[in-house]
């Protein structure tokens, strides 16, 4: 898979990071809580919601100033977020509620019956993972994110948190390279620039 180079292989199972080190690191990019609520659906045919995916993301990249692209980052994720199963999306609002109402459990259940019933539906698959990366779950949250990286290469929240994973585990090279395909994609993440800054210099070293 071209866009995270490695994460075809499975990764060991029962990978942990040091639970007695607290996490440094900030939750990988989510949807806002209040996405863009437009009286027009997303458009069904695949093309089309793939051309209008290709104008939000090339307006992010060109986006003058953060304002302007936190709105039309809002936009690309409402896309993202959107799917056609009045199931799948009740079961994502229930796992939405789970998770601020501390039941964790019950939000995977959730989840699982999420991608399990859309396969195809992505944000099934990025909510997951970042559950599972809250959780130090990082195994399953790499395999989770693997999934939607397979359908939407481009996805910028499942790459800044593919980085953090792997930072959390030590491998900063593989975090680097993910940080910095993330921010390919959306420039204006936040702390992905500071992230790459630093690994960047212990990675690459500087310029003597």
């Amino acid at each position: 898979m071209a866009a995270t180079p490695g994460l075809a292989q499975s990764p060991r199972d029962g990978l942990k990071p040091d639970l007695a080190q607290p996490r440094a690191l900030p939750r990988p990019p989510e949807p806002p809580s209040d996405l863009p609520n437009s009286n027009s659906k997303p458009p069904k045919a695949s093309a089309d919601r793939e051309r209008g995916l290709d104008f939000l993301l090339g307006a992010l990249q060109a986006a003058p100033d953060e304002a302007s692209a936190k709105h039309v980052e809002a936009r690309i994720w409402a896309l993202w977020s959107h799917t056609s199963s009045d199931t799948a999306a009740l079961l994502m609002t229930r796992s939405k509620l789970a998770i601020a109402n501390g039941q964790p459990e019950l939000a995977l259940k959730l989840l699982d019956a999420v991608v399990k019933l859309k396969p195809d539906y992505i944000e099934g698959w990025n909510r997951r993972a970042t559950l599972y990366y809250v959780q130090n779950e990082y195994d399953r949250a790499l395999r989770d994110i693997e999934q939607v990286l397979k359908r939407e290469p481009r996805h910028f929240g499942a790459l800044a948190g593919l980085g953090m994973i792997m930072q959390e585990l030590g491998d900063d090279k593989r975090a680097l390279s993910a940080y910095r395909k993330a921010l390919a994609v959306n420039p204006h993440l936040d702390r992905v620039p500071e992230l790459v800054k630093k690994l960047t210099e212990k990675v690459e070293g500087r310029d003597i």
